[in-house]
């Protein structure tokens, strides 16, 4: 045995495998679904709470903006001339002293035009987002989001 070099003690030993085993990355893969699986509906919930609260957000901004249109005119604008009066003078605004918006009125959160009534069933005006769903009525994030 004194005869040996040190280098025939380690051609006995096989190679050692380098990688992982199947059934690791399957157990990996498991683990990584479920987390995902739990995860995932928390995370998506809370797009939809934050869509709401930009919708609300937004109708805030308008009422200021309707607020001093009104303390320009005298008047909030009519449902026919609706938005787009704070952004452009309507023919019988005298005082007009717009835009009154920096930017054009987008659409709500879900791609779709806010509906501005004026008068509104409890106000001066009522400016509407229909929510997720697009119809009126509706729980949750298919609820209306009314202003006032």
């Amino acid at each position: 045995m004194a005869n040996r070099s040190p280098r025939s003690h380690w051609r006995s030993i096989p190679p050692r495998q380098n990688g992982f085993t199947l059934l690791e990355l399957l157990v990996v893969v498991v683990i990584i679904g479920l987390l995902a699986s739990y995860v995932g509906p928390k995370y998506f919930s809370q797009i939809g709470k934050s869509e709401v609260t930009v919708a609300r957000s937004q109708i805030e901004a308008f009422e200021r903006a309707l607020d001093s249109f009104r303390l320009d005119v005298g008047r909030y604008p009519t449902s026919e001339e609706g938005l787009d009066a704070l952004l452009h003078r309507p023919a019988n605004a005298n005082g007009w002293n717009g835009p009154y918006l920096k930017k054009d009125v987008p659409p709500d959160p879900w791609g779709r035009p806010y509906t501005y009534r004026a008068p509104g069933t409890k106000g001066d005006f009522e400016i509407v987002s229909l929510g997720k769903d697009g119809q009126p009525g509706g729980t949750g994030e298919n609820a209306d989001i009314v202003s006032q």
